[in-house]
């Protein structure tokens, strides 16, 4: 059945790579249908990958091989919660290690364009503190970051 709610990702010929790199990356996440192009169309041929249904962490997903001309921003990303500096390291590192590229604050693209937040819940944690002192030294310390350190965050909460 199709979602009420669908994201509905562009890419150019390479959503099924992309499809599968997530699931193989991220939990809770799985390549479903899919789906080829019953004719030519400007990007592609009749039997090329036209979609593929996808879910990130449980989000339904929907990549679509739209051709070039068309590219990912910041305006778009996911937010991934992590629980500790071993998970941040892991999802951080696959992202890098497959073609991406290191962002600043706990922001990484992937080497689609698509952009990610590898945020550990410490920092979301810290930076919403009632304590206004600490907040204010967990979040300096994130903007001298790209990949979060909780130590440091932890640290700077401490004072």
């Amino acid at each position: 059945m199709i979602s009420k709610n669908t994201i509905c990702l562009w890419y150019d010929g390479t959503a099924l790579d992309a499809a599968t790199f997530y699931a193989k990356t991220f939990p809770d996440s799985a390549v479903g249908a899919v789906n080829r192009a019953p004719g030519d169309y400007p990007a592609g041929k009749q039997g090329d990958v036209l979609t593929v249904e996808f879910t990130v962490m449980g989000i339904p997903c929907l990549g679509l091989n739209g051709g070039s001309g068309v590219t990912h921003n910041e305006a778009f990303s996911f937010q991934v919660a992590t629980d500790d500096q071993a998970e941040t390291d892991r999802l951080w590192d696959a992202i890098i290690g497959n073609g991406g590229r290191e962002n600043v604050c706990g922001w990484c693209q992937d080497k689609w364009g698509l952009s990610w937040q590898i945020t550990p819940r410490i920092l979301s944690t810290a930076i919403a503190s009632p304590d206004r002192a600490a907040a204010k030294r967990a979040f300096e310390a994130m903007m001298q970051m790209k990949k979060i350190d909780v130590a440091a965050i932890e640290a700077a909460l401490k004072g």
